[in-house]
């Protein structure tokens, strides 16, 4: 199926800007450690293109006149073989142009700042091809026309994340977490390819009687919604093997537990994966083919109906939130925030809010972005290359005012802060399950903005302002943290300063690969090529959210980007702004701020306060404190019971089996039929078939042996013999005729 015909060179052409990018890896991997600024310069040049790309494909989209308003859908049958079609091409709607922007906007501002973040780095080259092919994976599966391209470049980067989150593989738990990130996905991925399958048998006739295949996301829509014939069983199973997948890319519960180990990759690799690319997949996927899934698993509980992705969603906001509470580590209070925040957008799909929660992957991409490559700036400059909050930050507002600055507006956009992004993205969710009937998910969101204030308050507080510790105040230590680097990264700086420098500063720079290099002079502000991305991002934090502000009767992100204006989609509800609706969430963000500042200050402020040590003076409050320490015991859970104590069982029967039962037949079979084989060679072959063609040729050479005399060629012979047989001829005649 093809699209309106001149829909705009940019529209048409969209296809090149994930191409530019994987052309970019090539050239890197082949080419880049010869080039002055080792393939960085390759692989910014594309971002960069691609961004022209899509800012070209996002307006003509916003100018297309009202008859054109259906997807530029251009498709080249690849193979084809009865009906079964794989294809590659290109599906622009609102959505995909929305995150084709998003994608490459981002990609663009991460190249730069990682310009000085890797400065130095051993394997630099490396790392900005494996960038720039994630990046390339991400927009390939955005612009997906169907399931089998959309896998391609989901696996992409499945494989790319695997490669960056391990980086500084070295180190043992660098490379642990790049595993348990990989194996972790992997199992939602095994769901991806049963849905696609799935899906693919109960829609491919509908599709092949419209002119197209089963593989096709537009046709796969159009036949959850219209086909009424359509198996619910086969939807609904379908449904929730693909939702498997969504669940472990995007850190959904209960397979959220890779995303904070994903922290040991470096910082920009942190804000890429949490913003707009890997993790943000399952949620595409989700608004994607929201028409399947909105029928597919709609549930009917005693007369209630709901959707699992919203149970999904609910349960993530919560327990995500919890966990940001008991973490030391920056960028993990920020991966938790993430997946919480994740939750917020599948919730809103499972209730109907499919604009807002599009519109909180745009908004929240610059805020969750901006803050990451916060907390990369403070470890460059701030804290000497650390992140603990608690150890080695503290007072660094007055010390890095920019990046202070952009970690607080983002904080605010983050909150959900009237005014700022996040007010008019999450707090539309929220209202819209209100609306919508749902008042536990509208609870459920109420309480997480409340926790998502409180948590980010107190690493506002423990980064920014308070007393300074440690690296923060000045004091180069070697940590254990440190000191783990020293052999793995030393020579990448034996080769980026002088001798004299290395050897006064050997035991302070060990940890320096994983954060560029600084002068070690103390906390200060970072250099331009890291504040400027921030200020970029900061600035998109506060006035991105403006593009859908109902408030004030601004609707242009609707306009130009929602889905459901076009059919196949959903009739869903949405929920008119009013003050009064947003009053509940506005207080509960201010009494989060509030009761975690109070308790920051009494904490890790000065002077004694009640509340300190109580985790540990109160029994309950310790239980609690070490189940969430603990990440509720669900790694615990894996490892020792589904791994070892199921899967490993398991696979050991499944080798014994192996071994006893089917190689042992195998083997056996084979032995018999080699025995088989031998009695056959020997007394059929060698006894009745050879004995047969031998006696055949022994009796043509006996007869041959016993008429040779008769062929002497002796005329006197030939005439004896005629004359004897004329004779008996003659004799013969004579005894008949007496």
């Amino acid at each position: 199926m093809l699209a309106a015909e001149h829909a705009g060179w940019f529209l048409e052409h969209a296809f090149l800007i994930p191409i530019i990018p994987a052309v970019a890896f090539a050239l890197i991997i082949f080419f880049g450690k010869r080039l002055p600024m080792k393939g960085s310069e390759i692989g910014l040049a594309s971002m960069a293109a691609s961004l022209v790309l899509a800012i070209g494909t996002t307006y003509q989209w916003i100018h297309r006149s009202e008859t054109t308003v259906e997807p530029v859908i251009r498709k080249v049958v690849w193979w084809q073989s009865g009906g079964v079609q794989f294809s590659f091409g290109q599906h622009i709607d609102g959505l995909a142009v929305v995150m084709l922007l998003l994608v490459a906007f981002i990609s663009t501002l991460v190249q730069i700042y990682s310009l000085e973040y890797l400065r130095g780095d051993r394997r630099y080259t490396h790392f900005f091809a494996a960038l720039t092919l994630f990046s390339a994976g991400m927009l390939m599966m955005v612009l997906a026309e169907n399931m089998v391209q959309l896998i391609l470049g989901w696996e992409i980067m499945g494989l790319c994340s695997f490669m960056l989150i391990g980086h500084w593989w070295e180190e043992e738990a660098n490379s642990r977490a790049a595993l348990k990130a990989f194996w972790t996905v992997r199992v939602g991925d095994i769901g991806l390819l049963v849905g696609t399958g799935t899906i693919f048998f109960g829609a491919n006739a509908y599709a092949q009687a419209h002119g197209s295949n089963g593989f096709s996301i537009s046709a796969i829509n159009e036949w959850a919604m219209k086909d009424t014939g359509a198996s619910h069983t086969l939807l609904l199973w379908g449904c929730v093997a693909l939702f498997i997948a969504c669940i472990g890319k995007s850190g959904q519960f209960p397979l959220h537990t890779w995303l904070p180990d994903a922290m040991a990759g470096p910082t920009p690799v942190s804000s890429l994966l949490h913003s707009s690319t890997m993790v943000v997949a399952g949620v595409f996927l989700v608004a994607r083919l929201y028409p399947l899934f909105h029928t597919g698993l709609d549930i009917n509980v005693a007369g209630q109906h709901f959707n699992l992705i919203a149970v999904i969603g609910g349960i993530t906001i919560v327990i995500a939130a919890a966990l940001a509470f008991v973490q030391t580590d920056i960028k993990k209070v920020l991966a938790y925030s993430t997946v919480s925040q994740l939750g917020y957008m599948m919730m809103g799909l499972g209730v109907g809010a499919w604009t807002p929660a599009v519109f909180h992957i745009f908004t929240h991409a610059f805020f969750k972005c901006c803050l990451f490559l916060c907390a990369g700036s403070v470890a460059h400059s701030g804290s000497h290359h650390s992140f603990e909050m608690k150890k080695d930050m503290g007072g660094l507002a007055r010390k890095m005012p920019i990046t202070a600055a952009c970690w607080i507006l983002s904080t605010l956009a983050l909150c959900g802060v009237p005014f700022f992004s996040g007010f008019f993205s999450k707090d539309e969710i929220i209202d819209n399950a209100h609306h919508n009937g749902y008042k536990v998910f509208w609870i459920i969101g109420l309480v997480g903005a409340f926790m998502t204030t409180a948590y980010m308050t107190r690493a506002t507080y423990l980064t920014f302002f308070g007393t300074a510790r440690g690296a923060a105040a000045g004091e180069h230590h070697d940590t254990a943290h440190d000191t783990a680097h020293d052999t793995a990264h030393d020579t990448a700086h034996d080769t980026a300063h002088d001798t004299a420098h290395d050897t006064a500063h050997a035991p302070a720079m060990a940890h320096a690969d994983h954060d560029g290099h600084d002068t070690h002079a103390g906390p200060h502000e970072s250099p331009a090529l890291i504040t400027v991305p921030l200020v970029i991002l900061a600035v998109f934090a506060v006035v991105a959210g403006y593009l859908n502000a109902a408030p004030f009767k601004i609707e242009k992100f609707t306009e130009w980007f929602a889905s459901e204006k076009r059919e196949p989609f959903p009739e869903l509800a949405h929920a008119p702004f009013e003050w009064v609706n947003a009053l509940p969430s506005i207080g509960l963000v201010a009494a989060g701020f509030a009761i975690s500042l109070f308790i920051c200050r009494g904490l890790y402020g000065k002077g004694a306060f009640a509340l300190k040590g109580l985790t540990k003076r109160s029994q309950p409050m310790h239980a609690g404190y070490t189940f969430l320490a603990n990440k509720y015991y669900l790694d615990a859970l894996y490892e020792n019971v589904i791994v070892r104590g199921v899967a490993y069982p398991i696979s050991k029967a499944a080798y014994w089996v192996n071994q006893n039962v089917l190689d042992r037949t195998v083997n056996e079979v084979g032995a018999g039929a080699r025995k088989t084989g031998l009695w056959v060679y020997r007394n059929i072959d060698q006894r009745v078939v050879d004995g047969a063609v031998n006696g055949s040729g022994a009796a043509a050479r006996g007869t041959g042996s016993a008429l040779r005399p008769i062929q002497s060629g002796k005329v006197n012979q030939y005439g004896a013999l005629l004359f004897g047989a004329a004779a008996i001829g003659a004799l013969v005649l004579v005894i008949v005729n007496t």
